[in-house]
């Protein structure tokens, strides 16, 4: 399998998903032709503290008022967002007489946005679109403009229909989705994940490879999304380490925003336990969300794999296994390769180092069975199911 050969001087290209996608160093100046090709003149800028003390807002900030856009700027996504994060944005929206959204930051701020623009003109409460109960049919398309300006290469909710949220009245992480949700552009500038830290870019990065890996095994026939998340698979296989190593290394920056896109296209097919699990990790102990996948995949591969040994082979391949082995020895040097790179980037191998509780485990398990994402999963899984993975990756 020859890599995909980056240019010196990476050039900014546009491409369609449908979200108009604006792809490469330097895109963040193409930021305003898009909002004007939108009609946007009042952005909300929604974004969270961290992504503030980088000063990575004020540089969007800049962009757009050089441009003559008036921007007001809302930082108050939590890490995980909940609903009240949700209305305090809608509240900014409105007393700013907003018409447009600009979203800015990690899965986490681009999921906060979608929801702000889902309240804008829908009713609460945010339960009633909870994918898992249908409420997908209750999401009309007359929301304001948004575009999507990714600061991490994890969760591709740039290009992405679902917005994820921790609900008040339930306690639970929750998916929201519709083909309305998308971004209607998504700026995606390598250059913005320059110098993230190595913590960070390893937790996200196996978010997009989870994304990737979850959605060529899942349940289904989508060819487009198979072929899609393969390439995802190969690219975070062959440049993470690096990009957790040397955080300024552009190409591997460039790398790993293209697997986080792939990841979110694909799984459109759909997803699997280690996203039910992961969902269910966040709000009950805090951890966070591309962290959860990476320490439960392995298990989950595990469980997954007298059902689709031929899928895992190719996964070793696109790893870069070159053995010719048997398809049941590749399978499994698929997921002793995924360990590898667990431990290769400084993900922990156990969820009691991440600081999850053992008394938690039954939680985890019942919150998890609740979650659709298992709905896909290649093997039928049940409660117990979810508690014996749980407890293997404890």
């Amino acid at each position: 399998m020859k890599p995909f050969d980056l240019p010196s001087e990476p050039r900014v290209t546009e491409m369609a998903w449908p979200t108009r996608i604006v792809f490469g160093a330097g895109a963040l100046l193409r930021l305003p032709a898009q909002a004007q090709r939108l009609g946007i003149q009042r952005p909300l800028l929604v974004t969270d503290a961290g992504v503030v003390k980088a000063g990575l807002a004020a540089r969007v900030a800049d962009v757009l008022k050089a441009a003559g856009l008036a921007c007001e700027v809302f930082d108050r996504v939590e890490p995980n967002p909940t609903e009240r994060d949700v209305f305090a944005g809608l509240e900014a929206y409105r007393s700013h007489a907003c018409d447009g959204i600009v979203a800015l930051g990690g899965g986490s701020a681009l999921d906060a946005g979608k929801l702000i623009q889902l309240l804008t003109t829908h009713e609460p409460p945010l339960s009633r679109y909870d994918d898992a109960k249908g409420g997908d049919q209750y999401v009309r398309d007359d929301l304001p403009p948004l575009i999507a300006i990714p600061t991490t290469a994890g969760t591709g909710s740039e290009v992405g229909r679902s917005g994820v949220v921790t609900l008040e009245d339930t306690g639970r992480k929750t998916v929201i989705f519709s083909p309305h949700l998308l971004p209607r552009a998504a700026i995606c500038d390598p250059e913005l994940t320059l110098g993230l830290p190595p913590g960070v870019t390893a937790a996200t990065g196996m978010d997009a490879f989870t994304h990737c890996l979850e959605a060529y095994l899942a349940n289904g026939f989508h060819p487009l999304a198979d072929a899609v998340a393969i390439d995802g698979i190969h690219r975070v296989g062959r440049s993470l380490e690096t990009a957790v190593r040397d955080g300024k290394d552009l190409a591997a920056r460039t790398d790993m925003m293209v697997a986080a896109m792939e990841g979110a296209m694909a799984f459109q097919k759909g997803l699997g336990a280690c996203h039910a699990l992961a969902h269910a990790l966040t709000p009950v102990s805090n951890v966070h969300h591309g962290l959860a996948n990476a320490i439960v995949l392995p298990v989950v591969m595990e469980f997954n794999r007298a059902v689709c040994t031929a899928r895992l082979a190719r996964v070793a391949v696109a790893l870069g296994d070159t053995t010719l082995s048997r398809e049941e020895v590749l399978a499994g040097n698929a997921i002793d390769r995924v360990r590898k790179l667990n431990a290769a980037v400084g993900i922990p191998s156990r969820l009691r180092d991440a600081g999850v509780q053992e008394k938690d485990l039954e939680r985890i398990a019942q919150k998890a069975f609740q979650d659709a994402s298992h709905l896909s999963n290649p093997r039928k899984v049940s409660q117990a199911d979810l508690l014996a993975m749980a407890r293997e990756a404890y």
